[in-house]
């Protein structure tokens, strides 16, 4: 849900199916000039992303930023690690939580905001399958009431 002064670049759509979102949080994304305009022209990926400690910093691992075409020589690799960039206390708040059996950090958004990238992470649960077939169970019984009420009208 973007607000004001926000440009949606990727939206993790998967990660609503996959997990139960707890916690969101913002975070802004270390990255090189090539990757930035890779990123105005659309070229991202997140679907099988995560974040994870590493010495004490957090990293965004598994997101595809395709190449930029019109790139020199120094071209970034797509599937690079990223730092993702949050303040000290954050950080030793979210180390605690994922130590918690079961959660992990998930990217769900990336996106610009007053010219910076960047990302909003969930703290999340994974769903077993019966979960996921509620889910689908629950919006499929939706997509029928409001189809039944179209037609009244």
């Amino acid at each position: 849900m973007p607000t004001d002064g926000e440009k949606l670049i990727v939206d993790n759509r998967r990660s609503r199916h996959d997990y139960h979102l707890l916690e969101r949080f913002e975070a802004g994304l270390a990255l090189r000039g090539s990757e930035v305009k890779s990123l105005r022209q659309g070229g991202a990926s997140l679907t099988r992303a995560y974040a994870d400690f590493r010495a004490g910093e957090l990293w965004l691992i598994g997101a595809h930023i395709a190449p930029y075409e019109q790139a020199s020589l120094g071209s970034h690799d797509p599937d690079r690690d990223r730092k993702l960039l949050l303040r000290r206390r954050e950080i030793a708040s979210l180390s605690g939580e994922l130590n918690e059996k079961g959660l992990t950090l998930v990217p769900t958004r990336l996106y610009f905001k007053a010219g910076r990238v960047k990302v909003e992470l969930a703290l999340a649960r994974g769903k077993t399958g019966r979960d996921k077939r509620d889910d689908l169970a629950k919006r499929d019984a939706k997509r029928e009431i409001e189809r039944e009420l179209k037609a009244r009208r």
